[in-house]
């Protein structure tokens, strides 16, 4: 199960690095996940990674790693337009303590998968020898094919982040084989139904507000214990149909306005980013009754 914290941001509109290491901090001193198993960091989606330039992103990165040290493991998203993957990959790499994985973040604009899945190889090619494992972010179905010949031919990527829809998920095990992690992006619903259909983890974007719910239910899963995971997917429901409603519009903020409904004070929530502002009145009031349920779960 991969956390997903938000990169809180400060009035100015810089970064908080100190909050988001608070953040990070929160996540690993909450952990509950069974079996000894270590948090799993990731620095990308809900995080508003494409809102931050190279000079942003890898000092963050940087001092993420240093918060997780050897107590969780990080994965860095990034986006491959241009050049940016080379320059990011390559810099992070020699961070004092680099990232485990980079997430390839969707590709905007127009682009050829086949084209897409040949730059990606190239990609691996140069930094796979240096350490770099990588995991594919899918958001468009046409690119199913061109993911599945990545993941068997490249030994650099190792899974695939499904962000399409369920339909995808049992298609794409088959085709990679468990050798290939084939994981659920798109929250905590449906989770359940993802990981009978053979998908081995979940993203969450709402672990920041109540960690409790998200290892929960990634327990519930790896025990095989469905009807409690679907007792706490019930739970989370009202912040995630929040958080995925109207294209994903309040996938960030929603999150936000929970931590600061939630009162909470071992996180940081910042104050919204430009493009990713506070959630209007109507919107706020869903999410307050939306915290209720998992408040508990909070640590």
């Amino acid at each position: 199960m991969t956390t997903i914290p938000v990169v809180p941001f400060a009035a100015d509109g810089s970064v908080d690095i100190p909050g988001h290491r608070r953040n990070v901090r929160y996540l690993l001193d909450n952990n509950s996940l069974e079996g000894g198993l270590r948090r799993v960091v990731a620095v990308a989606g809900t995080s508003l990674i494409q809102h931050l330039d190279e000079s942003d992103q890898n000092p963050l990165v940087a001092a993420t790693g240093l918060e997780v040290g050897e107590s969780g493991v990080l994965v860095s998203g990034i986006t491959p337009q241009g050049g940016a993957a080379d320059r990011l990959v390559a810099a992070q790499l020699q961070s004092e303590r680099p990232p485990d994985a980079f997430l390839i973040m969707p590709l905007s604009g127009v682009y050829d998968p086949n084209g897409y899945g040949d730059a990606m190889s190239r990609l691996g090619d140069v930094h796979g020898p240096n350490g770099a494992r990588f995991v594919v972010y899918m958001r468009n179905r046409r690119d199913a094919a061109a993911i599945q010949k990545l993941l068997l031919t490249s030994e650099y990527f190792i899974g695939v982040k499904i962000g399409t829809g369920i339909a995808e998920v049992e298609p794409m095990v088959t085709a990679v084989g468990r050798e290939n992690m084939v994981i659920w992006g798109i929250g905590e619903l449906n989770s359940t139904a993802a990981r009978k259909l053979g998908a081995r983890g979940h993203t969450s974007g709402t672990a920041i507000v109540a960690a409790g719910v998200a290892d929960e239910l990634s327990n519930a899963h790896r025990r095989g214990d469905y009807a409690a995971a679907l007792r706490l997917e019930g739970l989370i429901r009202g912040l995630e149909e929040i958080r995925f409603r109207d294209g994903r519009m309040y996938n960030y903020s929603a999150v936000v306005e929970a931590m600061i409904v939630g009162g909470f004070d071992d996180v940081v929530p910042g104050v919204g980013h430009a493009l990713n502002p506070r959630v209007p009145p109507e919107i706020a009031d869903e999410v307050r009754k939306a915290v209720e349920p998992i408040r508990v779960y909070h640590g």
